[in-house]
């Protein structure tokens, strides 16, 4: 039997804080399966249909109390190859019947179609669709992550969720391989001012290295280095103080794999993070340690080295 991965962890909810079941469901996979940091082609199973889906989010769901549900899988929610379209229905009876107050999915642009967006506009529950934009700059997307589609390609989903009331969350990658942490900091907080119009939350996903991609091989050579955990602090500073609500969960944080600081001071500052994306109130942030003045360094002199200064 395939079980799905599942927690409880907390969630904002139209300014409070709520139970979310997080459940990352074993499924075909992405279909496009190219982007130079994901390491999720290797979790996936060509063999899985309906009847697997049906095993993994019961067993997920049963016994437990939440009034969020937040589905992740290898790739796209929408894509009805990866989940069909029956999962979907008997998806949706099912959060009915344990009185789901909201569904967080995610999706790739081009799986944003109509008749999906009709079925769930008409249900009772709120709907949340993420999408993976990582930048605003398509160079960047394309040469240093590539996504396989365009801002514009971005822009045209948004309005077809926007058009049936869904929720829109977009996802921007702190740091991608050949951006220097000062670029990462810098086309982050852009990112941030392009799409502030044009979607509900902001999450800022930062760099860690899944085994078996192509940024683990540029991190075994020391051409790489995770973002440090203050460049996140400073972009969620700076995009909240434009009125924005962004959220960030740091994963792998502190680890030599993840985002972290000088070891020291990872764990306090993952925390001031995490209770920032619950509060989203920029005092939460105010966290020091002595290696800021080493990252401010390496902002400064990264740009020029264009490979890590520091592990």
């Amino acid at each position: 039997m395939v079980k799905a991965k599942a927690w409880i962890e907390n969630e904002r909810f139209h300014g409070k804080i709520v139970k979310c079941l997080t459940v990352i469901l074993k499924t075909k996979g992405c279909y496009w399966s190219r982007c130079l940091m994901c390491g999720f082609p290797s979790e996936s199973d060509e063999s899985i249909g309906f009847k697997e889906l049906r095993e993994q989010i019961d067993k997920a769901v049963s016994n437990r109390e939440f009034d969020v549900l937040k589905i992740f899988t290898s790739g796209s929610f929408l894509d009805e190859r990866e989940i069909p379209a029956e999962f979907r229905g008997y998806l949706y009876d099912l959060i009915q019947s344990v009185g789901v107050k909201k569904l967080i999915v995610e999706s790739r642009p081009e799986f944003v179609k109509e008749r999906i967006l009709e079925e769930l506009a008409s249900m009772p529950f709120e709907t949340e669709v993420g999408i993976g934009l990582e930048t605003s700059n398509d160079f960047i997307r394309e040469n240093c992550i590539n996504k396989g589609f365009t801002f514009e390609d971005f822009v045209k989903a948004v309005k077809k969720l926007r058009k049936y009331g869904i929720r829109v969350k977009a996802y921007l990658l702190l740091k991608p391989p050949f951006v220097s942490e000062k670029e990462a900091i810098e086309d982050a907080l852009r990112s941030s001012m392009d799409i502030k119009e044009l979607v509900d939350v902001i999450s800022l996903n930062l760099m860690y290295i899944p085994s078996k991609t192509y940024v683990e091989r540029l991190w075994r050579r020391n051409l790489y280095r995770p973002p440090w955990l203050w460049s996140a602090v400073e972009v969620l500073r700076k995009v909240s103080n434009e009125g924005i609500e962004i959220i960030s969960d740091p994963v792998a944080a502190g680890s030599i794999r993840g985002p972290h600081n000088c070891g020291r001071c990872d764990r306090k500052v993952e925390k001031a993070i995490r209770n920032f994306s619950l509060s989203q109130n920029v005092e939460d942030l105010n966290v020091s340690c002595d290696c800021i003045r080493i990252w401010r360094r390496v902002l400064e002199f990264e740009n020029y080295s264009r490979i890590p200064l520091v592990e």
